[in-house]
């Protein structure tokens, strides 16, 4: 079916190309005729297959000359050189420079006549962008195909099963024995056994997000809950390579890997320091408690400290390898060596020069299992070397807020006035308001944990009261307040949504009895207050995912291709025009029953774009899509399993977070070292300089109520944060002292790479190999091609100049800290990806792979590219898209995992429902709040839009802050920044902020 439609699609755009050249002599340049003539041949030869075997043979990001030239590229030879993907040097994927000028806009107004589609083929830029969304979605679908690894059940995946006499293969498996409630688990009893040992949810388990997770999926109960295992996005072969454990790991590192091999102390050190002025005053980044203290960093124009501590407030939702904030409490790391460490092996002289501690220490990472994997065949494991779980829900359920199990929700504080809400309590600050902030903890439990006393660690003492209170900081206490603050709020306006017509059908159900209507005015009653804060954790869950889906994500990767694709995710590239969108959804339907993995899997994940994951499967209308909106009549039941259940779609692999996504958010260079902190009277002028170490634990709670929220909303709104590159980590982690357990200082920076080892990440180069994108060849591939071709053209401006060397001494240090070594070109090193100048394997057909040499002559001394950490290899891709704040390897994992848990959560899908979040509720998720869609006046890169979720939310928590924010269209842009017409990256002042001090000099 699909491929019918495919062929059907090709033969139209082959005639809208043919008609567009009757008048092509007569109307287009030579550039153009080449531009024309290279869309021709594009189109000629079609759409590129999907590669659903050859794992090897996967698309790289990289294009052909005559796709790359029609699209947009304007230097294909030097682009096709490099290893980095091809879309970003398409029409339009920047800012104005990037767009087309010109040229074929005579064909195009010419054919106007025809369908609006003529736009994809002669209008320039929208052919940029409907290339990079291929490109995006053919990435995507091939992650989906050859990226899941679950710890738990991979077997299955890698074999399929035998169900009732017929063999499925694995990507189409959709139940698992290993995802059911065990006999043990509290809520055994209430999951319904079923004929063949399958469990089904029902009553009030799937009534709303469960504590722990469970029962999301009602038919996989376990997934996604508490306590599972974290997957993998990296074949199982490729983890842990420190321990060798098969040939290639060997031939890919040599002997030169260990856990503090290379050193990771000196790695931070030379590698992620910021360097400082001697008469800066930095101290370390704790500052000297004045406002002329400067801890200099490297800044993003395009993202402030707001969105550095929204990515904590999200990852402390998503995932965690410790309990309650402790690693293994019997082993230190490196200590089977003797005295325990965290590395700085080189001498002291260097020791002192570098600053860097032999002494420090930290506990070990937690496992769930260390024993030998089972192998499937050969050498490939059925499991990771080692695994580890994650010990929060991996669903996008606010569980940092709420809680993940019995112990996190007694740390939850409810309104014993009004049970549906969360206790707020008046601060004195200046400018707070009278909504209030979170309580403050009760006094530590010791071994009785009865009676009034919390459940935290005594290091928790003096914070406000939440679900995850570990790691706080001003930042999160922002952030929970803020959203305590929503979550009264939604409750407020449904209690005055009751009191206006308490007899009006809420449209929530209860599942034990699903016929029976539901008033607003049982749910504000005193027996609904139970079901009322449910509600309310389920639209703040929504609205926070909306918010990281269209606005965070929108402004971390700043350009308009990724704004279409994230809102598509969201609500679908037919948003604005419902019959294709009605089509598309009626397509996935059939495509999730199909028996074929290509379509039931790669197919629906690339077609849900139309529709949009939100919402997936929550309707079930009889009649096709035209005579739907005005004769059908939704069939979706809430007594029907399927109905229920039915959006859903694991792609024959059960949801958790892979180890790979917690690695790539390893982001601490976002942080400044000293937060400037302005007031809402004086917003131009920074007041004072804060240490970001002194807003800790007990003191970010007194920094909170001393400032007040708006305070600091103003403050992180306006400052940048830190770009995420080498030599740009904040001085003060790599000097915390904040940890009485254990007696020494710690530096973060290295830990982040010790924890990477620890829990097996593939090292950077294969890495990329492993997740379909092209490799490095060496360290020299990091220094951008444009100034190498400045330079070679003698073309390069003073401040290329200095980029270009600053990326060599770069290269220099990557050098000095990894090393060389004399190649072996027999040595494969990989089977991941094809390479034109590698080997042939044996007994794995005429595919060649990389070597050792990768691509030099036998015996070269080579660069140790293949040791480098993950995270520093990230950190020093200089060549990037337009806007993005990450690299495109950290970018690649988001493209599965951020589609995924959606994709996943029938909260997010087929329980997208009124019977679920009531009517109020959900219209409250789709219009950003109560009172309908509010739209921005003008336009903003060129497109009408709606008031952002995150600026209602700050409106409604804090509405003096209206005046600042009446200029703002994404909230984590620098609020005093000047937009510019089209994805502008300038550094200027907006009108009425021209007297900020942060754009002086600038």
């Amino acid at each position: 079916m699909i491929r019918r439609i495919g062929k059907f699609v090709l033969i139209a755009l082959v005639v809208i190309v043919a008609g567009g050249l009757v008048s092509y002599h007569f109307t287009a340049s030579e550039q153009d005729k080449k531009v024309l003539s290279a869309c021709w041949t594009m189109v000629w030869a079609g759409f590129r297959p999907i590669e659903d075997v050859r794992r090897a043979e996967r698309f790289l990001g990289k294009v052909d000359e005559a796709t790359a030239i029609c699209r947009g590229d304007r230097n294909y030879a030097l682009h096709a050189a490099t290893p980095w993907v091809d879309w970003s040097n398409y029409w339009g994927s920047g800012d104005e420079s990037t767009k087309a000028t010109g040229g074929t806009g005579l064909i195009r107004d010419a054919l106007s006549a025809l369908l609006s589609v003529t736009d994809h083929v002669f209008d320039r830029d929208t052919r940029g962008l409907d290339g990079t969304l291929l490109d995006l979605e053919y990435q995507r679908m091939e992650l989906i195909r050859f990226n899941l690894f679950d710890n738990a059940t991979y077997p299955q995946y890698a074999k399929g099963r035998d169900e009732a006499g017929e063999h499925v293969p694995g990507s189409l498996i959709r139940i698992w024995p290993e995802m059911r409630l065990a006999p043990d688990h509290p809520d055994f009893a209430k999951v319904e056994t079923l004929d063949g040992g399958g469990q089904l949810c029902g009553g009030e388990l799937i009534r709303h997000r469960t504590l722990t997770g469970i029962c999301n999926d009602i038919r996989n109960p376990a997934m996604g809950s508490s306590g599972q295992l974290f997957a993998r996005n990296s074949a199982f072969e490729a983890t842990f390579p420190r321990l060798s454990r098969n040939k290639l790991a060997e031939n890919r590192h040599g002997n030169r890997l260990g856990l503090l091999k290379p050193d990771p102390q000196v790695i931070s050190r030379k590698l992620f320091t910021r360097p400082q002025a001697a008469d800066s005053n930095c101290n370390d980044g704790k500052g000297d408690g004045t406002a002329a203290a400067d801890c200099a960093y490297t800044r993003a124009s395009f993202f402030n400290v707001l969105a550095a501590y929204w990515i904590q407030f999200m990852t402390h939702d998503w995932f965690s390898h410790m309990v309650e904030a402790r690693n293994d409490r019997e082993r230190l790391i490196g200590e089977d060596g003797g005295t325990p460490s965290l590395g700085c092996n080189v001498s002291g002289i260097e020791q002192a020069e570098l600053g860097c501690r032999p002494q420090d220490k930290m506990e070990r990472s937690l496992y769930a299992a260390e024993d030998d994997p089972p192998m499937l065949d050969g050498d490939r494991p059925a499991r990771a070397y080692k695994t580890t779980r994650n010990t929060v829900t991996a669903w996008w359920d606010a569980s940092q807020i709420y809680g993940y199990d019995e112990r996190s929700r007694r740390r939850v504080i409810r309104d014993p006035g009004d049970p549906a809400k969360l206790l707020l309590v008046t601060g004195s600050a200046a400018g707070n308001g009278t909504d209030g902030y979170l309580p403050l903890f009760n006094p530590p439990c010791g071994a009785d944990e009865s009676g009034d006393c919390a459940p935290i660690n005594p290091e928790w003492a003096g914070q406000e009261a939440t679900a995850f209170p570990d790691n706080w900081s001003v930042g999160l206490s922002f952030y929970h307040n803020l959203f305590a603050r929503e979550h009264n709020a939604f409750v407020d306006a449904f209690r005055k949504r009751a009191e206006a017509d308490p007899e009006a059908d809420s449209g929530l159900r209860d599942p034990a009895d699903p016929d029976r209507v539901i008033t607003y005015g049982e749910l504000a009653g005193p027996g609904g207050a139970d079901q009322l804060f449910e509600i309310g954790r389920l639209v703040v869950s929504a609205l926070i995912a909306k918010i990281h889906t269209i606005e965070w994500t929108t402004q971390l990767l700043y350009n308009n291709p990724l704004h279409k694709g994230m809102n598509s995710n969201w609500s679908g590239l037919f948003e604005d025009h419902p019959v294709p969108s009605d089509v598309t959804a009626r397509l996935l339907r059939r495509l999730s029953a199909s028996n074929d993995p290509v379509e039931a899997n790669l197919f629906y994940s690339a077609f849900n774009a139309g529709p949009g994951i939100i919402g997936t499967g929550s309707s079930r209308y009889p009649f096709p899509a035209f005579l739907n909106r005005a004769l059908g009549r939704d069939k979706w039941s809430l007594s029907n399993p399927d109905h229920v259940n039915g959006g859903t779609n694991h792609f024959g692999s059960p949801f958790n977070f892979p180890e790979e996504f917690t690695s790539v958010y390893r982001l601490h260079p976002l942080l400044p070292d000293l937060l400037e902190l302005r007031q809402l009277g004086d917003p131009n002028h920074v007041a004072g300089k804060v240490p970001v170490v002194s807003t800790f634990r007990a003191a970010a709670t007194a920094s909170m109520h001393d400032n007040g929220l708006s305070a600091w909303a103003l403050s992180m709104g306006r400052q940048r944060l830190g770009a995420l590159v080498l030599q740009n980590h904040p001085r003060f982690l790599q000097n915390l002292d904040l940890r009485p357990r254990l007696d020494t200082t710690i530096d973060v920076a290295a830990l982040d790479i010790i924890r990477d080892r620890e829990r097996g990440i593939a090292r950077f180069n294969e890495f990329r190999r492993q997740i379909g994108l092209k490799q490095l060849t060496g360290f020299d591939d990091f220094i951008e091609a444009r100034l190498l071709d400045g330079e070679r053209k003698g073309t390069l401006s003073d401040a290329d100049k200095a980029a270009l060397d600053h990326e060599r001494e770069l290269v220099g240090l990557l050098r000095q800290v990894y090393g060389t070594h004399r190649c072996d070109n027999s040595k494969v090193i990989s089977t991941a990806q094809a390479d034109p100048n590698g080997i042939a394997v044996e007994g794995m057909g005429e595919t060649r792979y990389p070597t050792d040499c990768l691509g030099h002559p036998d015996g070269s001394v080579v660069d140790n590219v293949e040791d480098i950490d993950n995270i520093v290899g990230w950190l020093a891709e200089t060549t990037r898209p337009h806007g993005f704040a990450i690299s495109e390897t950290q970018f690649h994992i988001f493209i599965l995992n951020a589609s995924r848990r959606l994709f996943s959560d029938r909260f997010f899908t087929s329980s997208f429902r009124p019977e679920f979040y009531s009517s109020f509720g959900l219209a409250w998720v789709n219009d950003n709040g109560p009172d309908g869609k509010q739209y921005e006046p003008g336009l903003d890169n060129g497109e009408t839009v709606e008031v952002s979720p995150m600026k209602r939310v700050l409106l409604r928590a804090a509405p003096e802050l209206a005046p600042e924010l009446e200029s703002v269209r994404n909230v984590f842009d620098p609020w005093a920044r000047d937009r510019g017409s089209y994805y502008s990256l300038a550094w200027k002042p907006r009108p009425g902020a021209e007297a900020d001090g942060a754009f002086a000099g600038q």
